[in-house]
């Protein structure tokens, strides 16, 4: 039987996490409106005996609202409506902050360039500059494993810089991520600030946003529309996966247990699989077929050019973090019925 997503929530949350560093603190989780960072508000409100309060911050209210409406009259839960870009509206001492907002989207990367790399840029220095000034005792930003570029098919280590061509508009989100790593770091070592880096492989799961276009939710979409899985390509490209609630655990081991100025993966090892191989998986999960459909240009310039980015996780394990043991194809059935859950829908 599949665990739902609540209750993979409650296995998470007892994985052994040092959670009394938290207590009596306010935690700002920036992008929570997002994949990641929603699932993180998610574990950090899941526990039942909480003694600090977390600030949720994202762009656009309404679907906060909808996102966290359990939450919304809980003394520990506060919503911050405010771009990264702009100026902090608030005089919080947050002495935890975990940036998580990004413009993670493919089309983002043809159509707006300039606005995902100010996003990545931007974000850090506005977010660090005010923690320095008020009581920041760490900071996680949650870069990606874009930073490798396009790879050699060597296995991802954290010590290894990869290739990104800088004059490649495709390169906004790979460079900016970079620039926004080295700055994180800067901060920490000329301020004394305390930093470190998550870099997701390639992250599925529930509540992914209408706008996101990679290709996990292009296929659940499918699938949850009682449609046949949509191909844009031979789906060759080999990667490392991760689902959602994994990779929140491991954004919080890195706050309560990572060590300064250091870059961390974060991948399961069990879920090495081809594009191709994950339609597949999606599909059988839902019933469904997977067809080929040649893309249109506009969706070909936001692709990635890497054919490989599989991570080595020894770093973060040694922290203590482990992925749920369910499997890969269990954690999709979960995020299936999570949706459907959420949409009204019958399960599957």
């Amino acid at each position: 039987m599949t665990n739902t997503y609540s209750q993979q929530l409650e296995e998470a949350v007892r994985s052994g996490l040092p959670w009394s560093k938290l207590s009596g603190c306010n935690i700002l989780v920036t992008g929570a409106t997002g994949l990641i960072g929603g699932c993180l508000v998610d574990m950090l409100m899941h526990r039942r005996h909480r003694d600090y309060t977390v600030y949720a911050a994202g762009r656009n209210k309404a679907r906060a609202d909808r996102r966290f409406s359990t939450y919304l009259n809980d003394p520990d839960f506060h919503f911050l409506c405010f771009d990264v870009t702009k100026p902090l509206p608030a005089d919080v001492d947050f002495h935890f902050i975990i940036d998580a907002a990004s413009s993670a989207s493919p089309a983002l990367y043809a159509a707006d360039p300039v606005g995902v790399m100010k996003a990545n840029i931007c974000g850090v220095d506005r977010l660090l500059d005010y923690g320095r000034r008020h009581r920041l005792r760490r900071f996680v930003y949650v870069s990606s494993g874009e930073v490798y570029g396009e790879g050699d098919g060597r296995v991802f280590t954290e010590d290894y810089s990869g290739y990104v061509d800088p004059t490649a508009v495709r390169s906004c989100y790979p460079s900016s991520k970079r620039a926004a790593e080295t700055l994180a770091v800067c901060y920490a070592r000329q301020y004394g600030l305390d930093i470190s880096i998550a870099r997701p492989s390639h992250v599925y799961g529930p509540y992914f946003s209408p706008s996101d276009n990679r290709v996990y939710a292009q296929f659940l979409r499918n699938v949850l529309a009682g449609e046949d899985i949509v191909m844009k390509s031979e789906g060759t490209q080999f990667r490392s996966w991760c689902y959602v609630i994994d990779c929140a655990a491991a954004l919080l081991f890195l706050l309560l247990k990572g060590e300064n100025m250091t870059a961390y993966n974060i991948a399961d090892a069990q879920s090495n699989i081809t594009i191709r191989q994950l339609a597949g998986m999606i599909a059988a999960v839902g019933d469904r077929k997977v067809v080929m459909e040649l893309p249109e240009e506009a969706e070909k310039a936001g692709y990635s050019v890497v054919t490989r980015a599989v991570f080595d996780t020894t770093r973060l394990e040694q922290l203590g973090w482990m992925p749920l043991p369910s499997s890969m194809q269990e954690k999709i059935k979960a995020t299936l019925l999570e949706e459907k859950r959420v949409q009204g829908g019958s399960c599957l």
